[in-house]
């Protein structure tokens, strides 16, 4: 099958705030927050690795196999793309956060500044 098949015919495996916190709290998961340097800086998610979806190629060497990881950013469309990138490249389990950071916030879930 053609690769840019698989992209049409597979969804990015995803997980809402909610399936988030309770993985973040288990330490089950570790956390990739790929929004641009100023957006981290307004506030992220406790716990979130700083990697903008621009440099992920470049620190993929440096990321543990340990554990799956959650993506996100703003709202799910960066963090669909860099787990589509992850899972490419052997990050066996990694989850997209559908809703990003907007969502987190939004539920009322504390955001570090």
């Amino acid at each position: 099958m053609f690769s840019f098949l698989k992209k049409l015919t597979a969804s990015t495996p995803a997980i809402d705030v909610v399936e988030l916190e309770a993985l973040l709290a288990q330490g089950t998961v570790r956390l990739i927050d790929v929004r641009e340097d100023s957006e981290f800086r307004s506030g992220h998610v406790p716990g979130a690795v700083h990697i903008p979806v621009k440099k992920l190629a470049e620190r993929l060497a440096k990321l543990k196999h340990d554990k799956p990881y959650a993506v996100i950013c703003a709202s799910g469309s960066r963090s669909r793309g860099a787990t589509d990138y992850l899972l490419d490249n052997g990050f066996a389990g990694t989850v997209t956060v559908t809703g990003g950071t907007s969502a987190w916030a939004r539920s009322g879930r504390p955001i570090i500044r």
